[in-house]
């Protein structure tokens, strides 16, 4: 399983991006998804987690109401839609997979998800 993200780049405080993460297997629909990320000097951290069902999703709180995750099982691809973009949110984006996951469970610790993609950067700057 490959997963390729991307859609980062440098937007100005208040604005908005779309994360794509583009996995490769056909049977992706049945797995769960979430982005994570890393800013410099600090841990990894959840950000938002989706079912493969896509009818349960989580987002850490720093993110609620801001940031929306979704999927389209036809295109293999999970989002992650930011908008109201601050400079705490600049980063490393990571998507995860998880395969074998139940249908309306979504997973929000790291080391549940057993597929990863490369990263991409976000920076929140004026």
């Amino acid at each position: 399983v490959q997963l390729q993200a991307s859609g980062g780049g440098l937007v100005q405080p208040g604005g908005s991006l779309r994360l794509s993460c583009a996995v490769s297997t056909p049977t992706f629909s049945r797995y769960a998804a979430a982005w994570f990320r890393q800013a410099p000097g600090k841990v990894r951290e959840f950000v938002a987690a989706l079912s493969w069902s896509s009818g349960d999703s989580e987002y850490a709180d720093s993110v609620k109401g801001r940031f929306t995750i979704s999927r389209d099982n036809g295109k293999r691809t999970v989002y992650l839609q930011m908008s109201s973009l601050r400079p705490e949110d600049t980063a490393v984006y990571y998507c995860a997979v998880r395969t074998g996951a139940r249908h309306s469970v979504y997973y929000i610790a790291a080391d549940e998800y057993d597929h990863w993609g490369q990263g991409t950067q976000v920076t929140v700057s004026s």
